[in-house]
């Protein structure tokens, strides 16, 4: 069973007590209004925090619901308090209400004065940091709601979902190396814990979106589930058994499988490498559509009633 961590439990009670945002509902999408949100890619291919000081300056200047910005530092950045406290006030000086999603590089290859692995630790500080209040960051605050609410998942507080209109919003920490799955036997608690903590997650935001009947769920993630590769029916059954294990694998499953009984869409928005001159494009399948990112900053529209209820468009733009 997954060890609490050191999320404050007053913040964690608090969570429950703050309902997720909410526009009017009246069982048709007459009324609803078109939103945009905006996110922020991982960032920190290289030292330094310019490249998120602008993306944040110029969602700041548009009439966004919220930001997600993905990451903090660069994985060659210390992993010292001192950055992660410069990193918290960079994002909270943001105009928009902001949500931190974990990168790897944020905490997973974080090593100690005497060279051993203290990544849960800084996982532990960045939950204290960023994650220990029920609202978003940002001069203008969003209601979160967040796993640490439930007393056995109480160290997951960056795993956080909010709606906005007919839509909910989700965080899930599933960082990109691999979701931190390690290949040397007997090191993978961390990994186990979280996995267990995910598949209650995605059952819990699934059922709360058929409950409130929205028309949408975002998942946000650093890594790459791949969900339109995963075949499904009797093609899953006749697929070659992967070489390896993925991180992503069981993640990827359920949210087929829960996609499938959802009447709704399901866009999963991670910040995988882009190829080449490659820019975002979000691909459906189904009702499950997926887009990365990279280390661009995009807008996406969201219309309730469309045909195209997502429209992707550059944040510079």
């Amino acid at each position: 069973m997954p060890r609490p961590g050191p999320v404050l439990l007053a913040a964690a009670l608090l969570s429950v007590l703050v309902a997720p945002v909410h526009a009017a509902r009246d069982g048709g999408h007459e009324g609803r209004e078109a939103h945009r949100f905006g996110v922020i890619g991982h960032s920190f291919d290289k030292p330094g925090d310019e490249r998120l000081k602008k993306a944040l300056a110029q969602t700041s200047e548009k009439s966004l619901a919220f930001v997600v910005v993905t990451g903090i530092k660069a994985a060659s950045e210390p992993c010292g308090d001192k950055l992660y406290q410069e990193r918290r006030d960079l994002v909270d000086k943001a105009k928009r209400p902001v949500i931190v999603l974990p990168a790897g590089s944020d905490w997973t290859d974080c090593r100690n004065s005497a060279g051993r692995t203290n990544a849960i630790e800084r996982l532990n500080r960045m939950r204290e940091l960023f994650h220990g209040e029920p609202a978003s960051l940002g001069a203008k605050k969003l209601p979160l709601a967040r796993l640490s609410s439930s007393p056995r998942f109480r160290s997951y507080a960056e795993n956080a979902h909010w709606t906005v209109d007919s839509v909910l919003y989700a965080t899930v920490n599933l960082p990109a190396n691999n979701n931190h799955y390690l290949a040397a036997a007997g090191r993978n608690s961390e990994y186990e814990d979280r996995l267990v903590a995910t598949r209650f997650w995605l059952n819990r935001l699934f059922t709360l979106a058929r409950g409130d009947k929205v028309d949408a769920i975002v998942l946000f993630t650093e890594g790459d589930l791949k969900p339109l590769a995963e075949p499904t029916g009797l093609r899953s059954l006749l697929r070659r058994a992967p070489v390896g294990q993925d991180g992503f694998a069981a993640a990827r499953k359920q949210v087929q499988a829960l996609a499938q009984k959802f009447d709704g869409k399901v866009l999963l928005v991670d910040s995988a490498a882009l190829p080449k001159k490659g820019k975002p494009a979000i691909e459906w399948r189904d009702n499950v559509g997926h887009v990365s990112v990279g280390t661009e900053a995009v807008e996406v529209k969201v219309t309730p009633g469309e045909k195209t209820l997502f429209t992707l468009q550059d944040a510079g733009e």
